[in-house]
């Protein structure tokens, strides 16, 4: 049985005795309407950067083929090239879309930096299906591709799942190197009769098909072949026949995808009695039930004229809803695109010169688009797009080689090889047990359905303060001295909050309660955002890391981009990229080292454990307990929630707690206010300090000593610093009619950038002016966009 399924099969122990169509129905529809799963695609300003400069970024946002209007915050994670985090950044969305920006670090020394963005929705489900991205950093010193010996990969894909005794099988198959990227091979397929069953060559990008007319569980199958990178033999086993089951073969003609079922001769009843199933989205499309009794072949036909442009499942089942094969098609169809035109009404390359150019969409549909102007010199990452990573890859487990291509025409042929694609890739698999038994993908994360929060929890309060339901009093100050103020109300066990609000960067808070001298002088306040922490370490290996370090094309693309900005600041006078001379200096201590030494003694001081300086965190401030501080901080560490107690756990083993080093337990450590909390040590699991080797880790916590406490709450007006969204800076825009200053030289790479170009019925154009920089000569238009029905578009245009 092949790997496609193998999980569908072990997994299964199917509901056969209530389980009918209408059940499947129904909660395949409550997946579509209540679960629907939301997919993110990225526009950058370019993709390969130097150090400190700005990478400009808009997210669209879908579910299905449809504008997602589930989540209101979207994140962007952003992390160097070992894993670990550099910025957690947040953002509102407004209208299925997000802008951001990101200042690559001056003294970065990586060669690439790895962005992952998604919706906290998202995380509900599988994550390899979150947006991932390398982006390239140019370094003084462009090391080569690390050496290594050549390696090939093949892997065969039968179509439907299964190789069956007696019926004709496709075989699909691709060839990769070691780094995920296509290879070519060719040679024969035999059996072990040394018959020559078909030749095996690949196609397109290292994949292709083979036929076996008639398979025989008698027999084994192998292929001999020669792969083009290292010219050497090989020799691989397809995947064993099995006995008896039924067969799908798929023809996608376009307007309609017909189906091919047939059995072996000898099959259970059950498998007789077949139902079909056809989804694109989480919505059923088509569904058939038919019987093989008195024959063993039936061919069906799907209307696909009229589907969304997608990927469309086929699953095949028997009589107890038990899956025998699947399949995945892609369905394209000419209304995924609207067609927006760029039209060049002033061009001029000379220096600082002035450029108008006018984007109109005929469509009176609102559109929601961004566009970026750059040197066309850079360059520039065509291997994939809005197209392909909404429509295609969005929706679809695995790396696949420059997936625009499929998007360029409409021919026959590359159809055909979108097919291989289908056929040698994974997606995304319903558990067809829970949903027969109606159990739903378990839902971690609610839906961000309110932008940011300002929410807190008093503590020092008794319950008959509690019981007066008192007020609080809160005056917002923003960085920009923006001003407000609320009075909220405290609930009897001490929470208060307001949804809905957007701030950037830090808020200030003053509180005082009202009516009551007391409350001010016994109660403290931890406020919230409501923002999704994100952990501070992830693993490289969960993406695909096929990306630079061992690429030679793409390495030799990087010398060009690197020769392209040297010959820009050549222009200048002075290089940008000199090369750089770091010079070793004595180790300074760090803040925790110092706080460790102050703190911690024994077998708490050093160790391997994650270290947290809560006195200069501002998220502390904003932490219920240490708990929700921690939650989501530490990779591995397991916080829940069980009867309202806190539930900790790392390798399945239950965490031990000690505060200032003395052994406690989990209810002890909730009720300690973050603000007299100074240091925080998290130990990977076993922690020797502790009770039996502590082998699901340990916690230790140490509250504020000397200078590290802070003034008492009613001394003044108490304050809490509060984070927002990531501060947001506009483009800038030089305009050179009004300002030209001649003493600098201007080398921009990126002309211009607006992550929002809005139209409508009444405002169908919308006109940009921009100036040149000092020595492009060629510039490049790149405009990406959505409107309300969830069509999309790609434009590109040269100005030169």
């Amino acid at each position: 049985m092949s790997k496609h399924l193998f999980y569908l099969f072990t997994s299964f122990i199917f509901f056969q005795h209530c389980a009918s169509a209408q059940v499947v129905d129904s909660l395949i529809n409550k997946l579509y309407v209540e679960d629907a799963q939301e997919k993110v695609f990225l526009h950058f300003d370019k993709l390969v950067y130097n150090k400190a400069e700005t990478i400009w970024f808009k997210a669209y946002i879908m579910d299905g083929n449809a504008p997602s209007v589930q989540s209101k915050n979207f994140y962007a994670d952003w992390y160097d090239d070992k894993g670990a985090l550099i910025k957690h950044d947040a953002y509102p969305v407004f209208q299925s879309s997000a802008k951001g920006e990101f200042i690559i670090p001056e003294n970065y020394t990586g060669s690439n930096l790895h962005i992952k963005a998604y919706t906290k929705w998202m995380l509900n489900f599988d994550t390899s299906f979150l947006f991932n991205k390398y982006v390239s950093v140019l370094q003084p010193i462009m090391l080569q591709p690390s050496s290594s010996v050549a390696k090939s990969t093949l892997q065969f894909f039968p179509e439907g799942g299964d190789i069956i005794n007696g019926v004709g099988s496709f075989v699909a198959f691709k060839a990769t190197n070691q780094f995920g990227k296509p290879i070519s091979l060719s040679g024969v397929v035999k059996n072990n009769l040394e018959q020559v069953i078909d030749s095996i060559k690949t196609e397109h990008d290292g994949m292709g098909s083979i036929f076996i007319a008639e398979p025989n569980i008698n027999q084994e199958y192998t292929a001999y072949y020669k792969d083009d990178l290292t010219g050497a033999e090989h020799a691989k086993n397809l995947p064993t026949v099995v006995d008896s089951s039924v067969g799908m073969q798929v023809q996608n003609l376009g307007k309609v995808v017909v189906v091919n079922i047939k059995r072996s001769e000898l099959v259970s009843d059950d498998k007789k009695y077949l139902k079909l199933y056809a989804i694109i989205n989480n919505q059923v499309v088509f569904k058939a039930k038919f019987k093989l009794v008195n024959k063993t072949y039936q061919t069906l036909e799907i209307p696909a004229d009229s589907l969304p442009t997608g990927i469309m499942q086929i699953s095949l089942f028997n009589a107890n809803y038990l899956p025998l094969a699947e399949r995945i098609v892609f369905i394209k169809n000419d209304t995924y695109q609207f067609e927006p035109s760029i039209k060049v009404q002033v061009k001029n390359i000379a220096k600082r010169a002035k450029n108008i150019v006018e984007i109109f969409a005929s469509d009176s549909l609102p559109s929601n688009m961004s566009i970026a102007i750059t040197d066309a010199s850079i360059i520039n990452d065509s291997t994939s797009n809005i197209y392909s990573q909404l429509l295609l890859c969005g929706d679809i487990k695995g790396s696949i080689n420059h997936p625009e291509y499929y998007f360029l025409n409409n021919e026959e042929s590359t159809q055909q090889k979108l097919d291989l694609v289908m056929l040698t890739n994974g997606w995304r698999k319903y558990n067809w047990q829970k949903i027969a038994s109606a159990k739903m993908p378990l839902i971690s994360y609610k839906k961000d359905t309110a932008y940011l929060q300002i929410t807190g929890k008093s503590f020092g309060l008794d319950k008959n303060d509690l019981l007066q339901k008192p007020n609080i009093f809160l005056f917002l100050q923003s960085k920009d001295s923006t001003k407000r103020q609320l009075i909220l109300p405290i609930d009897k066990d001490g929470f208060f909050g307001k949804s809905n609000v957007i701030f950037y960067d830090t808020l200030k808070i003053y509180y005082s309660f009202l009516g009551n001298a007391k409350l001010n002088r016994n109660g403290e306040i931890a406020f919230q955002n409501g923002l999704f922490n994100t952990p501070s370490k992830f693993n490289l290996d969960t993406v695909i890391k096929k990306y630079a370090s061992q690429d030679y094309t793409f390495f030799e693309n990087l010398r060009k981009q690197d020769a392209a900005y040297k010959r820009l600041s050549a222009i200048k006078g002075s290089g940008v990229l000199s090369e750089v001379t770091v010079k070793s200096k004595s180790r300074t201590k760090s803040v925790k080292d110092i706080l460790d030494e102050k703190y911690a003694s024994g077998l708490f001081s050093n160790g391997d454990a994650y270290q947290f300086d809560v006195t200069e965190d501002i998220r502390a401030q904003s932490a219920i307990s240490v708990f929700s501080y921690l939650q989501g901080m530490v990779a591995g560490l397991q916080i829940n929630t069980q009867n309202g107690e806190p539930e900790v756990k790392w390798r399945g083993s239950s965490t031990s707690f000690f505060l200032n080093e003395i052994n406690t337990d989990a209810s002890n450590i909730e009720n300690i206010s973050m603000n007299d909390i100074a240091y925080i040590k998290v130990f990977k699991p076993p922690f020797f300090g502790g009770s039996g080797g502590s082998p699901g880790g340990a916690i230790a916590i140490y509250t504020r000593k000397g200078e590290d406490i802070k003034s008492t709450p009613g001394k003044g007006l108490g304050f809490k610093f509060l984070e927002g969204y990531t501060a947001y800076k506009e483009f800038y825009n030089p305009n050179y009619e009004q300002q030209n200053d001649a003493t600098t030289t201007d080398i921009r790479t990126t002309l211009y950038w607006n992550p929002y170009i809005l139209t409508d019925a009444t405002t169908k154009k919308a006109t940009i002016t921009f100036f040149n920089n000092d020595v492009s000569k060629k510039l490049r238009v790149v405009l990406y966009g959505m409107n309300a029905e969830g069509k999309l578009t790609w434009v590109e245009k040269i100005i030169e």
